[in-house]
């Protein structure tokens, strides 16, 4: 039994990481200051913060006070706290915003796998680079767009 469950989470951990790396690519790619290393290291961390939420309390359920959802608010309290060192205002322009948020998607995808939820983790992982590509591309048309008008 024991085997069953390690060997589970260490597979869990792996995709979490795996697919973090994924959009860590597109944001390496692009030169940004987040990149493969930050994205895996928070779904990676997700992930092990849900399983250790769903599973390493089990002998509390049913006391008074168990709620194994408060581990997972509270990884979208410190990804909230890691975006926001990762926003910069500079000459009346925001930067980093799309950063802070494929962060804090990556930090979902990791709970989605230690929920076990590889189907939503692996299509929003995929959801989530497309539209970091392809929004890229139609949000440099519109600004063209604007630089003529």
């Amino acid at each position: 039994m024991f085997d069953i469950i390690l060997s589970s989470s260490l597979f869990q951990i792996f995709l979490a990481a795996v697919l973090g790396m994924v959009i860590g690519f597109e944001r390496e790619r692009m030169d940004k200051p987040a990149g493969l290393r930050t994205y895996a290291l928070v779904s990676l961390g997700s992930a092990l913060f849900t399983i250790l939420s769903a599973t390493g309390f089990k002998h509390f359920e049913g006391s008074v006070g168990y709620d194994p959802s408060r581990i997972a608010s509270q990884i979208v309290v410190g990804i909230g706290f890691l975006g926001a060192g990762i926003i910069f205002f500079t000459k009346a322009k925001v930067r980093g915003l799309t950063t802070a948020a494929a962060v804090w998607v990556s930090a979902a995808i990791g709970m989605a796998v230690g929920l076990e939820f590889y189907s939503v983790a692996v299509f929003t992982t995929l959801l989530t680079v497309l539209i970091l590509w392809f929004l890229r591309i139609a949000e440099a048309g519109i600004d063209k767009r604007n630089e003529i008008s």
